[in-house]
């Protein structure tokens, strides 16, 4: 049975779905327990387009009020939330694999750990990430017909050039920029500046999504001539999003709150009140990252900060980058050990139909951090 976990906001709560009809626990594939399937009741049950009932375990952080209204307008839509935030834990992985802090992961309520309650550049690109990952995966499931309430962008129509024409079924970014911003900005609270940094960076992350939309084309004409071309507006791969955004991380802002002699509450709650610490540099953009603290030592393990240190780590000892020994082991040196992998290799298909392949011996070396 599936269960899938959620990120929601600063508090990254978790969501258990399953089918109503399943039994009372859960495993998923890699054979971790996510935790138990409560009783459905009437405060945690939601039934999604197919009028299959999904669970909201209530012994795990849930929905507030606003959300549970958008998923009920929605449907259909639970499922491109879920599997957005799965990309987007996934990317953030892939993009820090090599770093010192690799976006590690919990099965508790804190998937991200304590890291997103403080203000560094890694909550930065949690933020970011998390709000492109639902953005993305709305926007592409409108097109895919797999949401009621939203359909293709087809906005743009008739000629666009002397040689093609807005056609096509194109992504619809703009549902999914303002669904993302109703359903994961509701999840924050307060009005200090953490709240107008994580507001800003979730804005960062649907920014990027929208910027890197770009133009596809079908000719048409005689034996492939291309005499004309229909084109639409196609989503960037969620590959191409993580590498913007890595690299605002790498660029990102150090930001404080600035009083432009207002007051009112709605001028204290406007991101646009961030201001860089050092007044050389230039205010940070829509698409920028932001943050407002020094980020933790993360070469040791640390309790109260939730860093759990390099140790053990496979580093690479001829890489004089981040990945390499010296830098990812933080000094403390590496030992080096060796081991055999047994591989399939040199397979070949048989008509019809079956593959036939060898077993291959290799020695691999690794390095890891002591």
């Amino acid at each position: 049975m599936r269960i899938l976990a959620l990120l929601l906001g600063m508090k990254a709560a978790c969501i258990l779905l399953v089918s109503s009809r399943s039994g009372t626990g859960a495993v998923n594939n890699s054979g971790r327990w996510w935790g138990i399937v409560n009783v459905a009741s009437s405060a945690n049950l939601l039934t999604n387009s197919k009028n299959v009932q999904l669970v909201l375990d209530p012994s795990l952080g849930q929905l507030n009020r606003r959300q549970r209204r958008l998923i009920r307008q929605n449907p259909g839509i639970l499922h491109a939330i879920t599997a957005g935030l799965h990309t987007a834990i996934k990317e953030c992985k892939w993009q820090f694999r090599n770093r010192r802090w690799n976006c590690p992961t919990t099965h508790s309520l804190a998937i991200f750990g304590k890291i997103v309650n403080r203000g560094c550049r890694e909550t930065a690109f949690v933020f970011a990430i998390t709000s492109a990952g639902v953005t993305h995966a709305v926007a592409r499931s409108c097109s895919e017909g797999a949401i009621e309430s939203c359909t293709c962008d087809y906005r743009r129509r008739g000629p666009g050039g002397p040689d093609w024409h807005w056609g096509g079924c194109s992504d619809n970014v703009d549902f999914g920029r303002m669904f993302s911003r109703e359903f994961v900005d509701s999840s924050e609270r307060g009005r200090d500046l953490r709240y107008l940094i994580n507001l800003h960076n979730n804005e960062a992350g649907r920014m990027t999504v929208s910027s890197e939309m770009r133009q596809e084309c079908k000719c048409h004409g005689m034996s492939g001539s291309c005499t004309m071309r229909t084109c639409w507006m196609r989503l960037p791969s969620f590959r191409a999003v993580g590498d913007f955004l890595k690299d605002r991380f790498d660029g990102a802002s150090r930001v404080v709150y600035a009083n432009k002699g207002s007051n009112r509450a709605s001028h204290r709650t406007d991101p646009s009140h961030l201001e860089p610490e050092n007044p050389s540099h230039k205010p940070p953009s829509s698409r920028d990252l932001v943050y407002f603290e020094k980020s933790p030592n993360f070469c040791t393990y640390h309790g109260k900060t939730g860093t759990h240190g390099t140790s053990g780590r496979t580093c690479n000892s001829s890489s004089p980058a981040l990945d390499g020994c010296e830098l990812l082991c933080c000094g403390r040196g590496f030992q080096t050990q060796t081991e055999k992998v047994t591989e399939r290799c040199h397979c070949t298909f048989h008509w019809c139909c079956h593959v036939s392949c060898l077993n291959c011996t290799s020695t691999q070396t690794l390095h890891q951090c002591l």
